[in-house]
């Protein structure tokens, strides 16, 4: 299995200011879900969101595509 919060973590951190506050966690729920929760900073939420979500899409997007191979469903969500 492809390590996803990896994978998030290190496109967040290149879009934050501060990339030591980055906190990236993922859980599995009970249908096989991969759970990718990042959190961030107050003030760099707006910069993973996007404007219109068009930054924290790609992020969900690359990260699903990446788990296609592997046949694997991945959920990318930001904790506030």
């Amino acid at each position: 299995m492809p390590d996803y919060s990896a994978l998030v973590e290190f496109i967040v951190k290149k879009l934050v200011t501060r990339p030591d506050d980055v906190k990236v966690s993922s859980s599995t729920d009970d249908h096989g879900v991969i759970k990718i929760m990042i959190s961030v900073p107050q003030e760099d939420i707006g910069r993973i969101i996007g404007k219109r979500g068009a930054t924290i899409n790609a992020i969900r997007l690359v990260t699903k595509a990446s788990a296609v191979k592997s046949s694997e469903r991945v959920d990318v969500d930001i904790e506030e």
